[in-house]
């Protein structure tokens, strides 16, 4: 059966790998919780180390708070405070929470082995990222 749109051919695109440039970001002080300066100029690193840092912000950045930041940005997980569900149910909405947050970035490809834990009123939840490098 021929086309409607017979000028209109589906293009091959080159894997996710090969037309991403290679990603920039600020370094990031995990435990200060804040960026690496070096003479009051941050310092930029590129590949893993950059998407970790922003994988990190993207985790502690409340999603829908902040109009600087584009609604794909943040994390949903502060809407479970304060809401009475079945441990399983909070389980697996911190996962879904998690996995909806890092996969917004182009080099993650994947969030596996994600692991969620409720001690003492905190939250814990770690995961293995998957990223094109």
């Amino acid at each position: 059966m021929a086309s409607i749109f017979p000028f209109i051919q589906p293009a091959a695109f080159p894997s996710a790998a090969e037309e991403q440039e290679i990603y920039r970001d600020v370094k990031w002080d995990f435990a200060a919780g804040r960026p690496v300066c070096v003479r009051g100029e941050p310092v930029i690193v590129a590949g893993l180390p950059a998407v970790m840092s922003w994988a990190w912000r993207a985790l502690r950045t409340e999603r829908f708070l902040h109009v600087a930041y584009s609604w794909d940005y943040g994390n949903e997980i502060h809407a479970m405070i304060g809401q009475q569900w079945l441990p399983e149910t909070k389980i697996a909405e911190a996962a879904r929470y998690t996995k909806e947050c890092l996969l917004q970035h182009p080099y993650i490809t994947d969030v596996r082995d994600i692991k969620v834990g409720f001690a003492d009123g905190m939250l814990s939840v770690s995961a293995r990222l998957e990223t094109v490098y």
